[in-house]
C-alpha cells in the first residue's frame, strides 16, 4: 500500500484520487497512518463481505425469535 503524508494529500488531492482508484492509499500524519483512501467500487466490495458475514453470524447464533 502507498503512503502519503497528510500535506501531500492535502496540496496533491488530484494525484491521491488516481493513486486510490489503482489501490488503497495510506495518509499519514506526524509520520503516522491515521486513515485510508480506496475507491469507492473497494468500498463497496468489502462492504458486500462484511454484511455477509455479519449475514452468517445472525444466522449461527442459535437463537430462535
Amino acid at each position: 500500500m502507498q503512503t502519503l503524508s497528510a500535506k501531500d494529500a492535502k496540496y496533491g488531492f488530484g494525484r491521491l484520487i488516481d493513486l486510490a482508484r489503482a489501490g488503497p492509499v495510506a495518509v499519514a500524519k506526524h509520520g503516522r497512518p491515521v486513515v485510508v483512501v480506496m475507491a469507492v467500487e473497494e468500498y463497496d466490495r468489502l462492504k458486500g463481505i462484511e454484511e455477509g458475514q455479519q449475514n452468517s453470524s445472525d444466522k449461527s447464533d442459535g437463537a430462535d425469535d
